[in-house]
């Protein structure tokens, strides 16, 4: 695992310095989309480390914060995340929740995005993809989890390879 001190901009100009934890071997990668987005002053309001909450995913995500490496298990299994092994990053992840549509309704985490499941409508922090974030990421193999078929996870990059 690698330690991350990244700048980055807020969506109101501010620069702040962000912190996380990704697998050694995407370390170079996020550094570099990093630099990009700081460079485009692309906005993230908030990247601490998942021990500031506890490890809760929930509290994390609900207070928009960005981070990679957090051990937990995929939503709903006993299967380890990509996150467990620092080979996952969420980015702005109240305004670009999981969202996962059933016959029994439509499930949001974190539960205080469901405002920001319409991905029609235009807000702060949405990430498309068009997007920067998504272009920088996928030209570095990672996966973008907005693009999955069954569920959304529009905060999600994945490198699994």
């Amino acid at each position: 695992m690698r330690y991350l001190k990244v700048l980055h901009y807020t969506a109101d100009n501010r620069i702040r310095l962000g912190e996380m934890v990704v697998n050694q071997a995407i370390s170079q990668d996020v550094l570099d989309v990093f630099k990009i987005l700081f460079k485009n002053r692309y906005p993230i309001e908030k990247m601490v480390l998942i021990d500031n909450y506890g490890a809760d995913d929930e509290k994390s995500m609900s207070e928009n914060n960005s981070s990679a490496f957090n051990f937990r298990f995929v939503q709903g299994t006993r299967v380890l995340s990509n996150h467990s092994h620092g080979m996952a990053i969420d980015i702005n992840p109240l305004f670009n929740p999981y969202v996962v549509k059933t016959d029994k309704g439509t499930f949001v985490s974190p539960k205080a995005g469901m405002p920001y499941v319409d991905r029609e409508q235009n807000f702060v922090y949405k990430i498309s993809a068009d997007d920067l974030c998504v272009q920088e990421f996928k030209k570095r193999g990672f996966e973008w989890g907005g693009d999955w078929k069954t569920r959304k996870d529009y905060q999600h990059f994945e490198k699994t390879k």
